[in-house]
């Protein structure tokens, strides 16, 4: 029998009885690593295109070409609108990223960004029912610095193929402004995936662990460890759902933001940060040290690695503090050190520790509801809906400290999701197309079981092949080697 099983269940079961906590998630990182570029490999990428019409004979041909399309490209001609139901565009996504920011491994050139982009795909399709193109561009001027005008030039040529517009992985200060000028001046939803995507299941998870620990949101001190577009996202929402701004103290590579840090407030392109600096943290804290004293929350988004954050700093938080350490693909502190340290509610952003605060929960389903009723945009408050809606969902199906989101393998929270985003689009009056509540559900529910249906289909009958075997197995005796060689 393999020691791996093809569902990679349990992974850190298959290392050695005698490692430690720390080389068990070392282990697990290192595999997964190994394993993601051999399987990538094998299949040539994950997706791939299919017709959705089927051809009944020859002349088939001429009704899904010419001449008989011709009658679609002059009915769009005479109503752009009528593009929504007469092409894929009502249910496709641009996934656009000039590649300067993936993951933690910083600028990978534009096709260095592949990889992620049809993983979000790859997930959009699977669990929220959409279809979506990655679209990796290069954003270099001239001058061989990435320009922003270079990626909103880019999405406004091509927003006329697509429902919706997904950005990713656009290092900042450029994603602040693309992302700003697109959600303005393009007539569909320009949505930030690392921004407002991240901050959408940070304020979920944060809402159910201030739940189980009796505290309110209006109340609790929060230290924000990174200052790039998640965290002064997750800020925002945090605030506009009713967090106070004079409890939060936010960190950048330089230390505390506020008031008197002239050095952001004279760079304009981080205005972002600057709002922040304005509001949060009127005692000026500089140091991690003095703001960590008695938080009751740290939501850390910086630089992926175990020694990140200090377990000291964790030893000062209040009484049933909450730590997210939420940077990829290594958090900033693994959770068993957090919890060494005194935290009482641990998240990260991987799906093999509890309480994966991850934006696959959210985008595919936020992006189905704002292309259900035609959004011209995906508002904050549309946002703020999707991390309730999630909150809710688990607090239903019940909540514990290690499980206060729901996962990707609950299917019913994606449509769930949907409709609450759709009833929230069209309050907002943002929706070009009204239905219910219900509505919106049975659309979602009925295209997400299509998607997966039809993955299952097609691996059932043999065109998608299971992984070999062999391959599993090289990676986990390749990952034992580097760790005990060390």
């Amino acid at each position: 029998m393999s020691r791996v099983n093809l569902k990679l269940e349990k992974l850190g079961d298959m290392f050695p009885d005698n490692w430690t906590e720390e080389q068990r998630a070392k282990g697990k990182t290192l595999f997964l690593k190994y394993l993601s570029e051999k399987a990538h490999k094998f299949y040539g990428g994950k997706v791939q295109i299919a017709p959705k019409a089927p051809v009944l004979g020859f002349n088939w041909f001429n009704v899904w070409y010419t001449p008989g399309v011709s009658k679609v490209s002059t009915t769009i001609r005479d109503n752009n609108d009528t593009s929504f139901e007469l092409s894929n565009r009502g249910n496709l996504v641009a996934v656009v990223s000039d590649s300067t920011r993936v993951l933690g491994d910083g600028d990978c050139t534009p096709a260095g960004g592949l990889g992620v982009m049809e993983g979000k795909a790859f997930l959009m399709k699977y669990l929220g029912g959409v279809d979506a193109v990655a679209l990796c561009i290069d954003s270099k001027g001239k001058d061989g610095k990435n320009d922003p005008e270079k990626i909103i030039d880019f999405v406004k040529m091509c927003q006329h193929s697509f429902g919706a517009v997904n950005l990713e992985d656009i290092s900042q200060p450029n994603c602040y402004r693309v992302l700003d000028v697109l959600r303005e001046e393009c007539n569909i939803p320009v949505w930030h995936d690392d921004a407002q995507g991240t901050a959408c299941v940070t304020l979920a998870g944060i809402l159910n662990a201030l739940k189980l620990v009796n505290k309110k949101l209006s109340e609790v001190k929060i230290v924000y460890f990174g200052a790039g577009a998640s965290n002064t996202t997750i800020a925002r929402l945090i605030i506009t759902d009713g967090g106070d701004p004079k409890k939060m103290i936010m960190f950048d590579s330089h230390g505390g933001l506020h008031k008197n840090r002239e050095d952001i407030k004279a760079d304009k392109r981080f205005y972002r940060k600057w709002e922040i600096c304005e509001q949060t943290n009127p005692n000026c804290i500089d140091t991690m040290e003095e703001a960590m004293k008695d938080a009751d929350v740290l939501i850390s988004l910086s630089t992926p690695g175990p020694d990140t954050i200090k377990q000291d700093w964790v030893r000062a938080m209040g009484n049933k503090s909450i730590v997210f350490a939420c940077a990829n693909p290594v958090p900033e502190i693994y959770p068993y050190a957090a919890k060494e340290a005194g935290a009482y509610i641990v998240a990260t952003g991987r799906g093999d520790f509890p309480n994966q605060v991850n934006n696959s929960i959210g985008f595919p389903g936020i992006l189905k509801g704002a292309l259900m009723v035609r959004a011209s945009k995906i508002t904050d408050a549309m946002a703020i809906a999707a991390a309730h809606s999630l909150a809710n969902y688990a607090e239903k199906r019940g909540i514990t400290i290690d499980n206060i989101v729901p996962t990707m393998d609950e299917a019913d929270v994606f449509p769930v999701e949907a409709a609450d985003v759709a009833m929230q689009a069209i309050k907002d009056g943002v929706a070009r197309t009204k239905m219910t509540w219900d509505e919106a559900y049975q659309m979602a529910k009925k295209d997400i079981e299509y998607s997966r249906s039809m993955a299952k289909s097609l691996h059932d009958n043999g065109f998608i092949a299971d992984p070999p075997v062999e391959m599993l197995e090289d990676a986990l005796d390749w990952t034992v080697k580097q760790i005990e060689d060390k």
